[in-house]
């Protein structure tokens, strides 16, 4: 079960109750991104990268967390998607170069100090480029672990299995196109002269946490960074003038995750890789330009986890008994608004001489039809039933991949 997979379905009960409960849509958060953010430089992949820029995305934000905490040196998810392929004997040679992989990779980073303070964010060429190809081939081994039916056609499986006997790392470490080594490179250098290397340097790495996870077995899902307070996504997408609904809505997910207040997040944030760019938003900000209908966070977050307790929040309904199950949470978890309350938002109306208002402003009018017409509001019509959900892999917890790390190193 994903966060992610739940929030890019319309259809699914995650998504369902974020709709309604974020009454504002993204819009206003995208015109105040928008309002911010400005660069006249945009990196763009060369033609090399072609089908592999999500592996060069992979690869440049676990770069960027090392520069932070070198605590995981090695990704869980690489280490998991590496440990699978020697179960039961799936694929003994893979599995091999695998482990090489993994300890040459913690062999280097650690050896590199990439979190010292006192070093600057980047090292000299040579050893990015040897580093860049190390976590591009650590992020195909990722594959493995979230998506293991794609893992068969990256260039890692495909290579190995033409000629078993000829793969050995140094076989693997061949594969990136120059063009994904130059790729991240130069984004870790874009970030070298960004508001991301001030933020390293007012941290520790002790105040660091790479790859922040949430204590619930009901959803899967994994931030990039967590640094004192701030809560932080990496994107290296293209589309740096424009912030979508998902993304807004991924870091919405990962606050009301953290029903523990395990990372104590103040502030949540986008860096943007290729234009070098960090945006970040105080929690009552962000709510507020979301139009969040519950503005206490431990109201809120109480409410996800009933969501999320009470049913396959990520995946679609099954069937009309399913489908009515869920309704009714979701009708039983629909904020209320108190009298002389706006009924989108549940914020207070302006008040006025002539008549009560139903609704504190023209946006949340407008917004109230479109609720209605998508079934999330009483009188609104019944959402037709999708297509069956697709299984997915859930990863372990902090503990078990703890356990599979110590098995790598020996």
């Amino acid at each position: 079960m994903s966060l992610t997979s739940g929030i890019h379905c319309p259809r699914t009960p995650l998504r369902r109750f974020l709709d309604r409960e974020l009454s504002a849509g993204a819009h206003p958060l995208r015109k105040n991104y928008r309002a911010r953010h400005h660069s006249d430089q945009l990196l763009l992949p060369g033609p090399g990268v072609g089908t592999e820029a999500g592996t060069v995305g992979t690869a440049i934000d676990y770069r960027l967390r090392l520069a932070f905490t070198a605590a995981k040196p090695v990704d869980p998810a690489a280490i998991l998607g590496i440990l699978h392929l020697g179960t039961d004997g799936a694929d003994p040679v893979m599995h091999t170069v695998g482990q090489e992989l993994a300890a040459r990779l913690s062999e280097t980073v650690l050896s590199l100090q990439l979190d010292n303070r006192v070093l600057p964010m980047d090292r000299g060429q040579d050893e990015e480029e040897d580093l860049a190809r190390l976590l591009l081939a650590a992020a195909w081994y990722q594959v493995n672990c979230r998506t293991p039916i794609g893992f068969a056609y990256t260039p890692l499986a495909v290579t190995a299995r033409e000629d078993p006997d000829a793969f050995t790392l140094e076989r693997l470490l061949q594969l990136p196109h120059r063009d994904m080594v130059t790729d991240v490179v130069a984004q870790l250098h874009k970030a070298a002269d960004s508001p991301l290397e001030a933020l390293r340097a007012r941290s520790r790495p002790e105040d660091c946490t790479p790859g922040p996870t949430f204590p619930t077995h009901h959803l899967t899902a994994d931030a990039d960074l967590a640094v004192d307070g701030l809560l932080l996504d990496f994107k290296s997408t293209r589309s740096t003038r424009t912030l979508r609904q998902a993304e807004a809505w991924q870091l919405a997910g990962y606050l009301l995750l953290d029903a523990e207040d395990r990372y104590r997040i103040d502030t949540v944030g986008l860096y943007l890789t290729r234009s070098g760019a960090l945006a970040n938003w105080p929690v009552e900000e962000y709510l507020e330009l979301l139009g969040a209908c519950r503005r206490d966070l431990t109201v809120f977050r109480a409410a996800f986890t009933e969501l999320i307790a009470g049913c396959v929040s990520d995946g679609v309904p099954q069937g009309a008994e399913e489908e009515d199950r869920v309704r009714r949470l979701l009708q039983r978890l629909a904020p209320v608004a108190d009298p002389g309350h706006c009924k989108i938002c549940t914020q207070p109306c302006p008040t006025s001489a002539r008549r009560s208002r139903e609704f504190c402003s023209a946006w949340c009018r407008g917004r109230a039809q479109v609720l209605q017409r998508r079934g999330l509001l009483p009188g609104g019509p019944v959402p037709l039933l999708p297509a069956p959900r697709k299984e997915r892999l859930d990863l372990p917890d902090d503990v078990e991949i703890v356990s599979l790390t110590a098995r790598i190193a020996r």
